[in-house]
């Protein structure tokens, strides 16, 4: 998956190179990833942030921005042209899923849009993003994952797949408590960046530990780089963790 935003260079591939050069990148990565595992089916995703969090308040005090839907479906008409899953990224500031989540419902109906949630935005205890790192707890989990599941029940779909990123304990709470359900796919994400070593160790703390389901990994092309000696790892490199993330985010 190649995640951002389109106004922003700055927020990851997807909104950093044009079009064709963003795809061709992606599918460079696919033809890695399927050579390093060829049991595994590897399908392109788009994660689009669709709400930001904000350093100021705006309206509602709620330091968060939502996307237009012109540009969630200019991210789904570059997905339609490479047959790419898409997901919906959404960073709640100190606004809440449950106000946020069903905003979005007409592109959950769609087969191939899934979901992404991101902790360290949801700041519960009123401090301005990025101030803290935010949280998210089972019963905020619960919440998405039944909604998911009733659109995916109501419309006869293939399971929703959720991402919840995580580079820390605290990010996460109560995991034991999330209730899984066969319409959703729980996907913890290790959001963590810098050296290989380090990377490694944020996924045996904080997602070996609690994996929850299904585990995921994020490479950043340019924050993995700004330690001595770092490299960007690599999918043999990647696969070797345990147990094997199943879904990759490139930032």
């Amino acid at each position: 998956a190649y995640y951002g935003n389109l106004y922003s260079t700055r927020m990851g591939i997807l909104g950093e190179l044009p079009e064709q050069q963003m795809v061709d990148k992606l599918m460079g990565e696919v033809k890695k990833w399927q050579a390093a595992d060829t049991s595994i089916k590897v399908i392109p995703a788009l994660h689009y942030i669709g709400i930001t969090a904000q350093l100021s308040p705006g309206p509602g005090n709620t330091y968060r921005l939502r996307m237009p839907f012109k540009e969630i479906d200019k991210v789904l008409k570059m997905a339609e042209k490479i047959n790419a899953l898409v997901f919906i990224d959404i960073q709640v500031g100190l606004s809440t899923l449950q106000k946020e989540v069903p905003e979005f419902e007409k592109y959950f109906k769609m087969p191939h849009v899934h979901f992404g949630i991101d902790p360290e935005f949801s700041m519960k205890g009123g401090q301005a993003p990025g101030k803290v790192v935010g949280t998210f707890d089972a019963a905020d989990i619960n919440y998405v994952t039944e909604y998911l599941a009733k659109i995916v029940r109501e419309n006869n779909l293939p399971p929703k797949i959720l991402v919840i990123h995580r580079f820390t304990r605290a990010m996460v709470t109560n995991t034991a408590k999330i209730t899984l359900r066969p319409e959703v796919q729980v996907v913890m994400d290790m959001d963590g960046w810098g050296h290989q070593a380090r990377k490694i160790n944020t996924y045996r703390q904080f997602i070996y530990s609690e994996p929850v389901q299904f585990t995921g990994f994020k490479i950043f092309y340019k924050n993995d780089l700004l330690e001595k000696g770092s490299h960007l790892m690599t999918p043999e490199e990647v696969l070797k963790l345990k147990p094997q993330p199943i879904y990759i985010q490139y930032q």
